[in-house]
């Protein structure tokens, strides 16, 4: 194949050979669709959070709040169990659901 016929229709030249770089994925457990994995490595922290953010961002914007913040004035017992239930408002039942959607 001669230079001209591996050049692509943007002008650049592509060979076809694999790309040297691994994107950061040689060692890491980064399979789609599954939650990231602490394993108590302080050095792979970083990674790590990074990585469950997204997971999480990606299921439901609202979650990373739940998790940070808590659930407000909702009031659940010491295993995180909404107490009356029924009496909740339905932003209330959304949030409950949220709730044990992040546990």
């Amino acid at each position: 194949m001669s230079a001209e016929e591996s050049t692509s229709r943007s002008g650049a030249s592509h060979s076809g050979a694999a790309v040297p770089y691994d994107y950061g994925y040689g060692d890491k457990k980064a399979e789609s669709g599954k939650v990231p994995r602490f394993n108590g490595d302080l050095e792979e922290f970083s990674w790590w959070k990074t990585n469950f953010y997204s997971y999480v961002m990606g299921l439901d914007e609202e979650l990373w709040d739940i998790l940070e913040d808590g659930v407000g004035d909702l009031v659940l017992d010491e295993e995180g169990a909404a107490i009356d239930r029924k009496k909740h408002t339905p932003e209330q039942k959304k949030l409950y659901k949220k709730h044990h959607k992040i546990r």
